[in-house]
């Protein structure tokens, strides 16, 4: 068949490496398994023989068909639809449990698509996903590192983050441009131990990472917070006022969000 780069098809055409990353999901014999983006279906056949349930959602018309065809049995279903506008909630049934979720996911909308996973966090258990090796380097950095940001911490607030193994581009066909590395993401959200509302303080990560350049408290002040509380809330939560957004761990970030809300308008 014809690639449609537009779809960012790179199939995975390594079998060894295909056994490899079915494996790292571990024991889902009695799991519901979401794959994202199945291709051509070699991984996909490798989850038929062992999930318990296998969900497929691939985008490509051409694609979904030939795996309808190829994998009819009841428990294996495919769906051709955008996982961008998957319900993932409507794909668990009331004995399912939580999801175990498996995707080659294209380098164009990476991001998207584990926003998406971070807004059903409460029905992923754990998710193997390969992307590209500057943004897993990214999705696993330490603070102070330069690949820190927002994307880190985002992923950093709903998962603990393993980074397996990297696939050079010829286990690829067509190879992609890039490396591509395969991650882990335990799913395990810090908002209740850090205290913080989660949609209020991802809008706060958001305005501390606008201008990587900039300083913390330049970026805050840009986004409308007074230059007084900023450097009020600073004090109490003993932060530098000329630290950046990077060199903040999340505890050190969420106890100046809420200093922050705690500091009135001055």
């Amino acid at each position: 068949m014809t690639t449609k780069p537009r779809l960012g098809q790179n199939f995975l055409n390594d079998p060894s490496t295909a056994l490899a990353i079915v494996e790292s999901l571990g024991d889902i014999s009695n799991a519901t398994v979401l794959e994202i983006g199945p291709g051509k279906g070699i991984i996909t056949r490798l989850l038929a023989a062992r999930a318990g349930r296998l969900i497929a959602v691939e985008l490509d018309p051409f694609l979904a068909q030939q795996l309808q065809q190829n994998f009819p049995e009841s428990s294996t279903v495919v769906l051709q639809q955008d996982i961008l506008a998957t319900n993932i909630s409507a794909l668990l049934d009331s004995s399912s449990g939580k999801l175990a979720v498996i995707g080659n996911l294209p380098y164009y909308i990476t991001s998207q698509i584990l926003l998406h996973l971070f807004a059903n966090c409460s029905l992923i258990d754990r998710a193997v996903l390969m992307v590209q090796r500057e943004v897993a380097d990214r999705i696993a950095a330490q603070p102070g590192s330069r690949d820190y940001g927002l994307l880190t911490a985002t992923t950093q607030l709903y998962a603990r983050v393993d980074n397996l193994f990297t696939l050079p581009p010829t286990a690829f066909s067509p190879p992609p441009d890039v490396y591509s590395t395969v991650i882990r993401l335990t799913f395990q959200p810090q908002f209740e131990q850090l205290g913080v509302e989660p949609a209020a303080f991802i809008a706060f990560l958001r305005k501390s990472f606008a201008q990587k350049r900039k300083t913390l408290t330049n970026n805050l002040r840009f986004a409308g917070e007074y230059p007084a509380a900023i450097a009020a809330a600073l004090t109490e939560s003993d932060i530098s006022p000329g630290i950046r957004a990077e060199a903040l761990p999340l505890e050190a970030a969420a106890r100046l969000f809420l200093a922050l809300k705690r500091t009135p308008d001055i």
